[in-house]
């Protein structure tokens, strides 16, 4: 977004023809669905399960556990959960909590055997399959009389997502259920009352950030938790400063493109972040955005479908969505992410589960759950209206840009490795270091890798 870019509902804001341009360049064509004349939204619903040369009753009468994290994606498949067990006969008890509480609990469960929960939504790719609870889906997709991938249509999922879930040996191990990118939120009426631009490198988002602050809103609010679930948007800004996580099988947030960027990060808090950052997690940072107590939200695009929500955020009207900052001289790489459902590989019921996740990602459940405001992984979904209404229009083509910014490899070095929880653990003890005071980042960030390492080599 350039300097001079339109604020939200002024003509021009976000154009239909950029947007599909930059779905064509996220690795599909529009289908021809998108474009043509629609039926009643329920009769081509009822008529996109029927299509299918799938029997979706074959497992009438089963029951399957559902386990999340209060998420955009768990708020919008919920209400469709009964719909599913009307055209499937299969019954679904859902468990979802708080990120944190639930990424916990998760993994005690999946460690010693349990075999429910039977689907669950799941980050840390490596360390499941490398523990085996994880069960392989290829044979699954093959299997004619589970799957129609002529229906299906693969080629109707974005690029990141159809790369996202391939192991190194080109098994998939998981579904991809949302598509997410850190993304640059701004309240315009702050930014206006200045006269300044969107900044779009560091060094102006660190200037503009001090320039808008007041006593009443802190001039920007990013994750500084000292633990891994807080990693994304620093992340970000490793990767923008040219670094990376790994590398060579090792921690590799030592390095002096690290180091930099951890600095400003650090900088960026300590002159310009609300009182008590150092605890900030997502949902701090939302509300503090929401709520008008911050001027720059640094997150998830997924933050979208609150912020464009009148009953839930005092700044609907007021919002910029904008491509992450970059150094000068460099394109930005913002984190990027599709968060995953997967079949426990202890599961009693893993067909019925798999049928499930085909229901979940199809294109006619995608299309509903895209017009409550989720990013899916479906262009047919992206380039909907009802998406681009509950998500808003600009923060959709935000959020494209940034998708198609980031690195999928770089993400994936990190979060697919067997110890990547225990490595952002201490990459974010570093992180939150540095927005304490407490260390300068070049002492912060080279004990944080001695850790992870030490953590690697076991």
């Amino acid at each position: 977004m350039a300097p001079n870019e339109k604020l939200p509902n002024s003509p021009g804001a976000a154009s239909r023809r950029s947007f599909v341009k930059g779905l064509g360049a996220a690795g599909v064509a529009l289908p021809a669905l998108a474009m043509l004349p629609r039926r009643g939204f329920a009769e081509d619903l009822a008529a996109g399960y029927a299509n299918a040369a799938i029997d979706w009753k074959q497992f009438a009468g089963q029951t399957i556990t559902l386990a999340g994290a209060i998420h955009p994606w768990s708020n919008a498949i919920t209400p469709l959960l009964w719909d599913f067990t009307k055209l499937t006969g299969i019954s679904v008890i859902t468990d979802f909590r708080l990120e944190t509480t639930y990424l916990g609990a998760l993994a005690v469960q999946l460690n010693r055997g349990d075999n429910t929960p039977d689907v669950f939504m799941f980050t840390t790719y490596g360390q499941g399959i490398s523990g085996g609870w994880l069960e392989p889906l290829n044979a699954y997709y093959s299997d004619k009389s589970l799957s129609d991938p002529g229906w299906y249509d693969e080629n109707d999922i974005l690029k990141t997502a159809r790369a996202f879930p391939l192991w190194r040996n080109g098994e998939r191990y998981a579904v991809p259920i949302t598509s997410e990118a850190v993304t640059l939120f701004i309240n315009g009426e702050a930014l206006a009352a200045r006269h300044l631009p969107v900044p779009q490198t560091f060094e102006e988002l660190l200037v503009t950030a001090n320039a808008i602050k007041t006593d009443e809103m802190s001039g920007i609010a990013m994750r500084a938790q000292a633990g891994g679930n807080s990693s994304v948007p620093a992340m970000s800004f490793l990767f923008s400063y040219g670094g990376a996580m790994i590398s060579d099988n090792k921690a590799a947030f030592a390095s002096p493109e690290a180091i930099a960027a951890i600095e400003m990060y650090g900088q960026l808090l300590r002159q310009a972040g609300p009182r008590g950052v150092s605890g900030y997690e997502w949902y701090h940072v939302l509300d503090d955005f929401l709520q008008r107590r911050t001027a720059i939200a640094i997150d998830s695009s997924n933050f979208a479908t609150d912020i464009s929500n009148p009953a839930k955020s005092h700044v609907t009207d007021k919002a910029v969505f904008a491509a992450f900052p970059h150094v000068a001289g460099r394109t930005s790489v913002p984190f990027m992410s599709h968060w995953q459902a997967c079949i426990n590989s202890k599961s009693r019921n893993k067909r019925a589960a798999f049928l499930f996740l085909l229901w979940a990602t199809s294109k006619p459940t995608s299309m509903r759950t895209a017009a409550a405001g989720l990013a899916t992984t479906r262009v047919s979904a992206w380039s909907s209206e009802g998406f681009k209404k509950a998500f808003g229009a600009q923060a959709a083509e935000a959020a494209l840009t940034n998708l198609q910014n980031a690195d999928v490899e770089r993400a994936k070095a990190i979060l697919f490795h067997s110890h990547s929880r225990p490595i952002l653990d201490a990459f974010m003890i570093g992180v939150n270091e540095v927005v304490s005071g407490a260390k300068p980042a070049k002492i912060a960030m080279t004990n944080a890798a001695e850790k992870a390492n030490a953590v690697i080599r076991g």
